[in-house]
């Protein structure tokens, strides 16, 4: 069986450094990008089975590359988990109603970003109050 390959949309290369192990450790495949534009044409390549996504990006942020993704056929079905540091008041509700399937702060709780993960690719046990309010 093939390993779920999923998208790092990061800009700092500490945090894909260090998402790339934890994903690669949980036997996930690994691709990632580190702008807006980047992102779009990654996802075209690679067809990522899950993505996860920054909000504060160079070259187009989170919010254009979730609208353009959910504008394309064959990428508007992939989950994005929505990892960021900017305030989730503010911006939670606007990912989701973008098309994310989850929204982090950073850093994100490894042990819940994972189940998430998991829940998302419908992989991992459904727990229905793993998601953090």
């Amino acid at each position: 069986m093939p390993k779920p390959k999923i998208l790092v949309v990061d800009d700092d290369p500490d945090l894909v450094r260090a998402m790339r192990l934890r994903l690669r450790a949980n036997n996930y495949e690994v691709a990632t990008a580190s702008d807006g534009y980047g992102a779009i044409a990654c996802a075209q390549k690679e067809r990522p089975a899950l993505i996860i996504l920054d909000l504060g990006l160079p070259v187009g942020d989170g919010f254009v590359v979730l609208e353009r993704l959910q504008l394309s056929d064959t990428l508007a079905g992939v989950p994005i988990i929505v990892l960021s540091a900017r305030d989730p008041q503010s911006n939670e509700e606007r990912a989701l109603k973008a098309g994310a399937t989850a929204f982090f702060q950073k850093p994100a709780d490894n042990d819940e970003l994972m189940n998430a993960i998991r829940v998302s690719l419908g992989t991992g046990p459904q727990q229905p109050a793993a998601w953090p309010s």
